[in-house]
């Protein structure tokens, strides 16, 4: 491609709404153009990207043996309607009518149209196992969009679902996928982990996410350096603290705390570390009828090391605990005969369930609330000041320097943007659609079904929070919009000049390179300004100076400086840096 012919707009400033580098160095590198909330032009620099990107998920898939269709953007509400979730799902579904007043969704997701392929066109088990995929636009009504392609409503995703007989070929169908997606993250050149991810209602322990690394990330990745484990911050755990507790050495004291209501200022106030106070948190269940009424409740106490934070998604999988929520005030002052900031299990008013994490069952001569403003109670002992726990489970979010759960180091914590995610569904949909085929024994079976999505258009902008520096975006070389460009200076003026940067992009051209030739007529620093803007990895400078001397002058971007090749060399030389 030549510059002249291809469109190319910068801009000096990015726009006032743009939050991350990413949303800025889109804009301001013409990749992307809002044209309302969180629904942008892709431009003709950001969709040689987006194809880029869609290129290699496709090769890889295909050769995974998945097969390729595409399902509509907009689909009738019938299908929702069965599996419950066109009254479930919230206001970013979008629903709209057509013209007769049926009803119909803009989709974020195809779960239900591919399970009613399926049910249409799978009939037997000797069809087993399939797995269907496509890269469609979608749209997710976010209440409030932002960052750019990281957070919009209207994106681009590869959502790929296999169907199987069994869990055991859904297991082997998952673990297909999941070595597909490593390589399609290898080839795109970014810094990943595969994260195992929190399996929701589902349960089991099949779903990972895949994070590029990036200190902007949303996501909080755990890992051990010493090891491949990772998950993030939902799933991971750290290794159960050991036994056995330590003798008590403290008597249990009333100890004043006026106006000390957190476990860190009582810490501070008594002069001994956080980890050995105890944090009170007061939930509640509730139990409805059939028309939704409540027609009971039940107070939980949870009990967690002052220095340690809860983890709601473990808190959930507690029996009993699932579709928690906080307790009232009321329910707080009706349990404790106390406002919150001085709880603890010693006094209570009622009894209430309490569930304590692991490492504070191991607790000894610890520190909580007294049940009374401005007093909390330190020497508090297991056995001989209350009753051992009834329940012990892993509520807390882990922190860096934990023992990993394998024993082999410590945890570490780094941020992650989510990109892609593999995940069993198992029977959730075919057993909401009754969708089903012949057994090898002659009868209905449900579908045993995964899901596998991958971001298309957020990856860019991920990849751009990794790579990039004051000057712009550094592209990868297999994402870049071009992997080359050749910067003739005063080509206008120098027939050498232009001789030789047409001959190199033609060289570079049949060789099979990503070239574009900037015949534009710019200043060589307002060329140069641009492209290491727009991030093209790899860059050719060719003027009169360094003909004279032979030579052409070679820069990836992120070289400091430029290296002086021999004109004769270049082409060799540019194909042996896309090589490293």
């Amino acid at each position: 491609m030549k510059a002249s012919q291809f469109f190319i707009s910068t801009l000096k400033e990015a726009p006032a709404d743009a939050e991350v580098v990413s949303h800025k160095l889109m804009t301001r590198a013409g990749l992307i153009k809002k044209l309302g909330a969180g629904i942008y032009n892709y431009m003709p620099l950001g969709l040689r990207v987006i194809r880029k990107v869609e290129a290699i998920v496709r090769e890889e898939m295909n050769r995974a043996g998945a097969v390729e269709l595409t399902m509509p953007v907009v689909q009738p509400a019938e299908l929702w309607q069965e599996t419950g979730r066109f009254e479930k799902m919230g206001p970013e579904l979008l629903r709209i009518q057509d013209r007769h007043g049926r009803d119909f969704v803009v989709q974020p997701t195809s779960e239900e149209v591919i399970t009613d392929i399926a049910r249409q066109e799978l009939k037997s088990y000797k069809q087993l196992p399939k797995n269907f995929y496509q890269i469609q636009t979608k749209f997710r009504d976010e209440r409030r969009p932002r960052f750019g392609l990281m957070r919009g409503r209207e994106f681009i995703m590869k959502d790929a679902y296999s169907f199987d007989r069994d869990q055991a070929a859904a297991k082997a169908s998952y673990q297909v996928m999941a070595q597909a997606y490593r390589r399609i993250f290898d080839r795109f050149g970014l810094t990943y982990r595969a994260v195992a991810a929190d399996s929701g209602a589902i349960g089991g322990d099949l779903s990972e996410e895949f994070q590029v690394i990036a200190a902007t990330g949303e996501d909080a990745i755990v890992y051990c350096p010493q090891s491949d484990y990772a998950a993030n911050m939902e799933k991971a755990e750290a290794l159960a603290p050991a036994g056995p507790r330590g003798a008590a050495t403290q008597a249990l004291t009333k100890t004043a705390t006026p106006g000390k209501s957190t476990c860190a200022d009582v810490a501070e106030l008594l002069g001994v570390p956080l980890n050995t106070t105890v944090k009170s948190l007061v939930l509640a269940t509730d139990e409805t009828n059939e028309a939704g009424e409540i027609v009971k409740t039940q107070v939980w106490l949870l009990l967690l090391r002052g220095d340690h934070d809860m983890n709601e998604i473990k808190v959930g999988k507690v029996p009993g605990l699932a579709g928690f929520r906080f307790a009232t005030l009321g329910e707080i002052e009706d349990h404790f005969g106390c406002k919150p900031g001085y709880l603890g299990p010693i006094g209570l008013k009622k009894p209430l369930k309490i569930v304590v994490d692991r490492e504070v069952a191991v607790m000894a001569d610890w520190i909580c609330g007294a049940n009374e403003v401005d007093f909390h109670i330190t020497g508090v002992n297991w056995g001989r000041d209350l009753p051992e726990p009834d329940m012990v489970a892993d509520l807390r979010n882990v922190v860096a320097g934990d023992r990993s759960p394998d024993g082999k180091g410590e945890l570490a914590i780094e941020r992650g943007i989510e990109v892609g995610h593999v995940f069993y569904l198992g029977t959730k949909y075919s057993k909401g659609m009754n969708a089903t085929f012949l057994g090898d024994d002659g009868k209905p079976a449900f579908f045993e079904m995964g899901c596998y999505g991958i971001g298309v258009t957020r990856l860019p902008a991920a990849a751009i929070e990794q790579n990039h520096d004051e000057r712009g975006i550094i592209w990868p070389d297999a994402i870049a919009p071009f992997t080359v460009v050749v910067c003739p200076v005063g080509m206008d003026r120098s027939e050498a000049v232009k001789a030789t940067a047409e001959q190199l992009y033609a060289d570079l051209l049949a060789a099979g390179v990503d070239v574009i030739l900037d015949d534009r007529g710019e200043r060589p620093g307002a060329m140069f300004a641009d492209w290491e803007l727009i991030g093209v990895p790899h860059r050719v400078t060719i003027g009169d100076k360094s003909l004279k001397e032979g030579v052409v002058e070679y820069q990836h971007r992120r070289d400091t400086a430029a290296t002086k090749v021999a004109v004769a060399d270049i082409l060799a030389h540019v194909k042996g840096r896309m090589a490293v």
